[in-house]
């Protein structure tokens, strides 16, 4: 047999993942989970109303973090899928896992701390370098730990269902994370207005640069109660070790043995519609689910006016709806199926953007329309992830390649628009003006109000086949 996968059906089935297996596997992105959180949803918060940069400065930083994530993405998923597992205990996933946690664990922290040295005259542009470095390491290390850990569904489990069924775990657990930190920011918030019981409660009541220590605090926390939960998964993983696939060169056969399965390579994927198909969606999926809630606490703060207590609560209702939705992802994918499942998701996305811009004002309706976002945003992402896990199929050797490169646009693209948002800020030398009231109101609906892809132009269909090395030999097939 040849060092590609054996082909489906041949031999026995594998067994199951047993569930400790299973849990093992879905708390490993657990520290990437909570720092994304506070990524996405405190970072232009944290800059622009916290620490006073202005809005350009803030998404310029997270322009910088994406694009470093992007460009690590592709790479990280190559040397993944070429590196030999030379550790008997230790596969070349788990490898890269443990660089990624370990380059996120040392600098994390520092992206949500007062800048070392900096003083009241010290320039902006000063601060934003100092944090550029950090940045940069904590998405280099955030990249190789997602494209490890995504690129290990294909290898521990073959079956479709059971793929739906392990992503909405993984899911499950985000959804977990985001509680956790949206739950530790209101516990913080909490414990620091009750501190200002008194004359200064209105003042406690807005952002402010006395907030720093609880993005600071919330941070540090975040990586101690992430470092227990990769430490976990690395306990109760095991990935096989595999022969390293080798490349063929000048002196390789043009034509395969017919004992051996081709091997699908990361050159071929770029030849496949396919692989643009589920990467375009991906993509845009990734676009409403990183921006929404971006935005979100932009959103509730300056348009809303709620009190500050309302950027750790609304997020918290938001993943709660998505944390008891994802259970349901695995029966409602085998009724209706994955495309069905992920335009219901949007429908109901399209229905909190509709109502974000026609209603002028929420009040308590606001926690009904997170419901609607959190649902609608957790269908979506786990239907994608397993639409990418059924586009790699057996071909699990080049499927970190595929993880990287559908995240190096997803990166690209979220860092790219929260620039180009930021640059349309209408307050030039205030924290915030009339005119962002208007200003979050509209980037909160318009960019939900597009689907990111016709499904009904394609269906899923099993992974593509495998293309030989002779140029006569048709290639993979089209569809997905």
């Amino acid at each position: 047999m040849g060092p590609g996968p054996p082909a489906a059906g041949a031999g026995a089935p594998p067994r199951p993942l047993s569930l400790v297996a299973r849990l093992s596997y879905a708390v490993g992105h657990f520290l990437n989970d909570l720092c994304a959180s506070m990524w996405f949803t405190y970072l232009l918060l944290y800059l622009h109303s916290v620490r006073a940069y202005s809005s350009r400065g803030a998404g310029l930083l997270l322009l910088l973090g994406q694009v470093a994530d992007g460009l690590c993405t592709p790479l990280v998923g190559y040397e993944t899928d070429r590196a030999a597992g030379r550790c008997a205990r230790c596969g070349p996933r788990k490898a890269w896992h443990l660089v990624g946690t370990t380059c996120v664990l040392l600098s994390f922290p520092f992206i949500f701390s007062p800048c070392l040295g900096c003083g009241a005259t010290t320039p902006e542009w000063a601060a934003l370098l100092y944090y550029g470095p950090f940045i940069v390491i904590f998405q280099f290390g955030w990249a190789a730990t997602q494209i490890a850990h995504l690129s290990l569904i294909p290898e521990l489990i073959t079956n479709d269902h059971e793929k739906v069924e392990l992503t909405a775990l993984r899911y499950a657990f985000t959804v977990v994370a985001n509680i956790t930190v949206y739950g530790a920011a209101w516990l913080l918030l909490h414990l620091q207005a009750s501190l200002h019981m008194g004359p200064t409660q209105d003042i406690s009541d807005q952002l402010g640069v006395q907030d720093v220590p609880v993005f600071r605090n919330l941070s540090l926390l975040v990586v101690g109660i992430g470092a227990i939960f990769s430490l976990l998964f690395h306990l109760g993983t095991r990935e096989g070790r595999r022969q390293l696939v080798e490349e063929p060169d000048e002196h390789s056969p043009l034509l395969a043995p017919t004992t051996a399965r081709p091997l699908l390579l990361w050159k071929h994927w770029l030849r496949q519609p396919s692989f643009y198909q589920v990467g375009l969606l991906y993509m845009s999926t990734r676009l409403i689910v990183n921006l929404s809630q971006t935005y979100m606490a932009m959103y509730l703060t300056y348009s809303l006016n709620l009190p500050k207590k309302f950027i750790a609560t609304i997020p918290l209702v938001m993943y709660l709806s998505g944390f008891f939705s994802s259970f349901l992802m695995n029966p409602v994918n085998k009724w209706i199926g994955r495309n069905m499942t992920y335009f219901v998701g949007l429908l109901v996305i399209l229905v909190f953007a509709a109502w974000v811009a026609l209603a002028d004002g929420l009040g308590v309706a606001v926690y009904a329309a997170a419901v609607l976002l959190g649902t609608g945003c957790a269908t979506i992402l786990v239907t994608s992830l397993a639409m990418t896990a059924d586009l790699i199929g057996p071909h699990t050797h080049s499927g970190a390649f595929v993880y990287g490169a559908m995240s190096f646009s997803d990166k690209v693209a979220n860092g790219l628009a929260v620039m180009i948002i930021q640059s349309l800020y209408p307050c030039s030398s205030e924290l915030c003006c009339g005119a962002c009231v208007g200003f979050y109101h509209w980037v909160m609906s318009p960019h939900l109000a597009h689907p990111p892809a016709e499904l009904s132009s394609w269906s899923l269909s099993p992974a593509p086949q495998v293309p030989t090395l002779s140029p006569s030999l048709p290639g993979c097939r089209d569809g997905v």
